[in-house]
C-alpha cells in the first residue's frame, strides 16, 4: 500500500462535489481518473496531496513513500534555467560529487602512506559506492535523455524558465517529476501541450515506471496504452473498474444493465409482495403468512435504482448548398510565422488538394506550422492570395483551438442572438441545449466560462453557421470524454469535407481518410487514419540478430529432451567426472563463456543508444525506433542474465 484515501467528503458552498470517495493505490497501479468536467477530479488529486483538506474522511500516505504532484499549472522556481531546475532534483547526488572532488584534493596533497592517506583513501571509496548506488554516474544521461525526449533537445540549457510559454513550463514540470521518480506520480492532464513525439516518451516512460501513477486525462489512446484501471467520478462517487479505457466502457455498461436488472426484479418482488399482503393479512387463514411476507419486506435491503451517466453533448453538423467536386486547391503556399525581422520561415512551397468528402489530418511537431498553414488556406496573405482557390459552393466553418472568436463580454445567449437576431430565443436555446449549456447558465458571460464551456459555444456556432467545409485546430482539447465522443461521432456522420489538425489519435484514427504529416521540410501523405500512419511510419518491427542467435544458441544448447532438468556448472562434483560428464561441463563452460559476451556486447549497446537519446533528434520517429531498439536489448540483457545465473548454479 501506498497511499489510501477513505469515506472523503468535499463541498463547496452548498455545492456537493465529493461523497464517500474511497481509493487505495497499490504498488503497480496505474490508475487513470476521468469524469466530465466539473466532477471533481483536480479537487480530489489536491485532497490526496494535501493541497486541500477533506471536509470529512482521511488520506493516509505509508511511511516513507513519495509522491509527486503535477499539477495544470504551476510548481517552478521562474527565475532558474531549464536546467537548473532539473540539477535540483539531484541535490543530494551532487553534494556527494563535491565531497569526492574535495577529498581528492586533499589525497593528492599527501603522500601515499600513512594513517591519514589510509583514512581519505577510505572515506573516498565509501563516497564513490555511495555515489554509484545514487547513479550519479549517469545523472548528465538522465537529464539530456528527459530534455530530449520532452522536446527540449535544441532548447538552450541556460534559457530562463520565465521565457517559457505556459505549455513549455508545464513540460519543464513534468520532466522534473520523471527524474525525481517518486514512489506514486500524481499528473493532472500530462498529455496536453504533447505533439507526437513527446506523447510517445511519456507513455513509454510510464509503461516501464517502477513505481504507481495515478492520471487525470481526457486522452483516450494515451489510457488504452498504459493505464490498468479506471476510476471514474460520477454523482459525485468513485467507482473503479480493472483494465484499460477500452475495457472501462465495455464494464460500465455492463455493470449498469445488470444493476437495473436487480433493480427491476426487486421491483417486482416487492410489488408481489405487496400484493399478497393487501389480499392476505385479514384473512384469519392467511394472515400470519402474510405478516411473514411483510416482515420480510421490512428486512429486504433496498437496491437504488441506478443513476444514468450524465447526458453528453450532441454535435451535428449539417449544410445546404453541395459544393463542386475540386473543394480546394493550393499550390506552392510559402509558410512563413510572424512579421518583419521576426520572422521565420516554416516552409517555402506546400501544395494540396481537398476534393468534396475528403476528411483529412494535419499532424507535425509542435511549431512546425500547422495552425499556420490553416490560417493561410483561410485567409491568404497577399504573397499567397492566388496560390489559394477554393471551389464554387464552398461555405466555411473554422474552428479556432484558441476560441478568439467569442466576445467575452456577451452572456452565452446573447454570443448567438447577436449572429443570428431573427431566431427566437427557444431556437438558439435548443441549440445551446444540444451542447448541454442550460437553464441560468445560458446567462454566464462567456468570460467567466471554463475551456470546456467555451469550446461547447464555439461548436454550437459553427453548428448554426451550416457550413459544408470544415477547418478545425484541435477540436478536441478542453472537451471531457464524453464531450470527445460525441464530436468523433458527429464528424464521422458529417458527409462534408474536413481538415483539421489534432493531435488527438483517437479522433485520427475514427475520422481522417487520409493524414498529411508536416515534418519541417515537405509533407508525407498516409491513406487512412491513425493506425495506418502507425504502420507504415513509426513502428516497423526489426529483429536484432543477437536476439536470434541468442535464441537459436540456447534452443540448441538446452535440447530437446524437456523433462530433463537443465544443469548448470555447480552440478558437476570436482571428484571423478566420466568422458560424457566432461563434455557436458566444457559445454556449459563454452555457453557461459558465450553468454558473458554477449552481456557485454548488449550493456556496450545499451549505452551507446542512451547516448545518443540524450542527444537533440530532430525525427520523432528515429526517437520512437532508438526507444524501441532500448527497450529490446534490455529485455534481452534481462533474459541473459537469468540464463548465466542458471549456468552459474544460483537459480
Amino acid at each position: 500500500m501506498i497511499l489510501s484515501a477513505e469515506n472523503i467528503y468535499k463541498s463547496f458552498g452548498v455545492k456537493s462535489v465529493l461523497e464517500e470517495v474511497n481509493l487505495s493505490i497499490e504498488e503497480g497501479d496505474r490508475i487513470g481518473l476521468i469524469g466530465v468536467n466539473g466532477c471533481g477530479k483536480s479537487t480530489l488529486l489536491n485532497i490526496l496531496t494535501g493541497e486541500d483538506d477533506p471536509d470529512k474522511g482521511t488520506v493516509a500516505l505509508t511511511n516513507g513513500k513519495t509522491v509527486g504532484f503535477l499539477k495544470q499549472s504551476g510548481g517552478l522556481e521562474l527565475d532558474r534555467t531549464i536546467m537548473e531546475e532539473l540539477e535540483s532534483v539531484f541535490g543530494d547526488v551532487r553534494a556527494i560529487e563535491q565531497k569526492m572532488r574535495e577529498t581528492e584534493i586533499r589525497i593528492a596533497a599527501i603522500e601515499h602512506n600513512g594513517e591519514l592517506f589510509d583514512k581519505l583513501s577510505t572515506e573516498y571509496e565509501q563516497l564513490q559506492n555511495r555515489f554509484a548506488s545514487m547513479d550519479g554516474y549517469m545523472v548528465e544521461v538522465k537529464i539530456q535523455t528527459v530534455l530530449n525526449g520532452m522536446g527540449f533537445g535544441s532548447f538552450a540549457k541556460n534559457t530562463p524558465i520565465s521565457t517559457l510559454s505556459g505549455g513549455e513550463r508545464t513540460r519543464v514540470a513534468l520532466a522534473k517529476l520523471l527524474l525525481e521518480q517518486p514512489d506514486l506520480l500524481i499528473l493532472d492532464e500530462p498529455t496536453n501541450h504533447l505533439d507526437f513525439k513527446t506523447l510517445y516518451y511519456l507513455e513509454e516512460f510510464l509503461l516501464g515506471y517502477k513505481g504507481a501513477f495515478l492520471v487525470v486525462s481526457h486522452d483516450r489512446y494515451f489510457l488504452d496504452r498504459v493505464v490498468n484501471s479506471i476510476c471514474e467520478i460520477e454523482w459525485h462517487k468513485l467507482y473503479r473498474y480493472k483494465g484499460n479505457y477500452s475495457k472501462y466502457v465495455v464494464l460500465k455498461e455492463e455493470k449498469l444493465a445488470r444493476q437495473q436488472k436487480e433493480y427491476e426484479a426487486q421491483m417486482e418482488k416487492i410489488a408481489e409482495l405487496e400484493d399478497y399482503v393487501q389480499r392476505n393479512i385479514v384473512r384469519a387463514s392467511t394472515s400470519n403468512m402474510a405478516k411473514s411476507r411483510r416482515a420480510a419486506l421490512e428486512r429486504m435491503e433496498p437496491i437504488e435504482k441506478p443513476l444514468p451517466p450524465p447526458k453528453p453533448p450532441h454535435f451535428n453538423f449539417e449544410y445546404e448548398r453541395e459544393p463542386v467536386k475540386d473543394v480546394l486547391h493550393a499550390e506552392e503556399i510559402h509558410l512563413v510565422a510572424g512579421e518583419g525581422a521576426t520572422s521565420v520561415e516554416l516552409m517555402k512551397s506546400l501544395s494540396i488538394d481537398l476534393l468534396r468528402g475528403d476528411k483529412v489530418a494535419i499532424i507535425g511537431s509542435n511549431g512546425v506550422g500547422k495552425s499556420t498553414l490553416l490560417h493561410e488556406l483561410r485567409e491568404p496573405c497577399r504573397e499567397n492570395a492566388n496560390k489559394v482557390k477554393w471551389g464554387r459552393n464552398v461555405k466555411i466553418g473554422f474552428y479556432d483551438q484558441h476560441i478568439t472568436g467569442l466576445n467575452p463580454n456577451n452572456t452565452v445567449l446573447d454570443e448567438l442572438w447577436n449572429r443570428y437576431p431573427r431566431l427566437k430565443e427557444l431556437d438558439i436555446r435548443s441549440v445551446l441545449g444540444l451542447v448541454r449549456i442550460t437553464g441560468d447558465n445560458v446567462f454566464k458571460k462567456i468570460g467567466v466560462l471554463s475551456g470546456g464551456e467555451k469550446a461547447k459555444v464555439a461548436l454550437a456556432v459553427l453548428m448554426m453557421e451550416h457550413p459544408n467545409v470544415l477547418i478545425f485546430d484541435e477540436p478536441t482539447n478542453h472537451l471531457d470524454i464524453s464531450a470527445k465522443e460525441a464530436i468523433d461521432a458527429a464528424l464521422v456522420r458529417f458527409t462534408g469535407t474536413i481538415l483539421m489538425v489534432s493531435h488527438d489519435r483517437y479522433l485520427l484514427n475514427r475520422v481522417p481518410n487520409r493524414i498529411i504529416e508536416m515534418t519541417g521540410k515537405d509533407i508525407e501523405i498516409t491513406e487512412g487514419g491513425y493506425e495506418a500512419y502507425v504502420d507504415s511510419h513509426m513502428r516497423q518491427e526489426k529483429t536484432s540478430p543477437i536476439n536470434v542467435q541468442t535464441k537459436d544458441r540456447f534452443e540448441i544448447d538446452r535440447g530437446e529432451k524437456k523433462e530433463e532438468k537443465p544443469k548448470s556448472l555447480a552440478d558437476f562434483e570436482t571428484g571423478h567426472r566420466t568422458k560424457k560428464q566432461r563434455a557436458e561441463q566444457q559445454k556449459l563452460k563454452n555457453e557461459l563463456k558465450a553468454v558473458e559476451q554477449e552481456i557485454e556486447y548488449i550493456e556496450n549497446t545499451i549505452s551507446s543508444l542512451e547516448e545518443q537519446l540524450s542527444q537533440p533528434i530532430e525525427d520523432y520517429r528515429e526517437t520512437i525506433r532508438l526507444c524501441d531498439e532500448l527497450e529490446n536489448y534490455r529485455q534481452q540483457l534481462g533474459e541473459l542474465y537469468d540464463r548465466w545465473l542458471m549456468l552459474n548454479g544460483e537459480e
